[in-house]
């Protein structure tokens, strides 16, 4: 019987043409022998609009609908609804790189230690053209904490991007999925794993992180100063609880 990998995506009215490019980079990926792969995209309502566009595309596309919630309630109905022992995160308007299903998959199998891996990612432009960064970590293991510390001194801006994270499937639901916030889940959820747990950095490119006028990040009301301090504080004060309750001995760290 194959191991399942779970690619989980939420989608709320996406723009066509990225959503099928962002179909065609999961349903192209090649596994590790023993491995397949389930594509669980959640749509932030019921238009039965995702299902439309990707009618009988693939019949590892699992399309599910419910009511509209903002993309943390979405992202972690998508989780419930999915079954696989590692979950990939991939938003709607981005695009997986080759072979990166198959290198987390390694790093996460042969790793014992580490319980969630993120990777390089490269800004798409409009015009097609990509930027990159130039501060990304070295490439290897994230010690517990080290994403907190780097956070915390650099104005609540992290190492890694959590777009990026495929994490142990027991780790995410352990912490309640996505952290509830609007915006910043995934933030909020990379920074309370990192604190339980190893992580990892792949320094070779995972990911096409689609910029344009219609992405969540890009909407003025992310950027709402108030909302953002809020958001930050929050998740702030759960990462100081976390490491409170370790430093206890009542929460023992968690692997697989």
């Amino acid at each position: 019987m194959s191991r399942l990998i779970s690619v989980i995506t939420p989608a709320y009215n996406p723009e066509p043409d990225y959503l099928k490019a962002a179909c065609e980079s999961v349903v192209s990926q090649e596994l590790p022998s023993g491995w397949s792969l389930e594509w669980v995209i959640q749509e932030d309502g019921n238009t039965g609009i995702v299902g439309e566009l990707l009618h009988g595309v693939d019949d590892r596309i699992r399309v599910h609908t419910g009511r509209r919630g903002g993309v943390a309630l979405t992202r972690n109905l998508a989780l419930a609804n999915s079954s696989g022992e590692l979950i990939k995160n991939l938003d709607a308007d981005d695009i997986l790189t080759p072979g990166v299903l198959a290198r987390d998959i390694e790093t996460l199998t042969s790793h014992a230690e580490v319980s969630w891996t993120t990777s390089r990612l490269l800004d798409l432009l409009p015009d097609g053209t990509t930027v990159g960064f130039d501060n990304d970590p070295p490439h290897g293991i994230l010690a517990p904490g080290s994403v907190l510390a780097h956070w915390r001194s650099h104005n609540f801006r992290l190492p890694v991007h959590p777009t990026t994270i495929c994490i142990r499937r027991k780790l995410v639901v352990a912490l309640g999925g996505w952290m509830g916030v609007p915006g910043s889940d995934d933030t909020g959820m990379l920074i309370a794993a990192s604190i339980l747990s190893t992580g990892f950095f792949n320094s070779e490119v995972g990911l096409l992180y689609r910029k344009w006028p219609g992405q969540e990040t890009a909407k003025q009301e992310h950027n709402h100063q108030a909302e953002w301090n809020a958001r930050m504080a929050l998740i702030n004060e759960r990462a100081e609880a976390l490491l409170a309750t370790r430093a206890a001995n009542t929460l023992p760290s968690v692997t697989h």
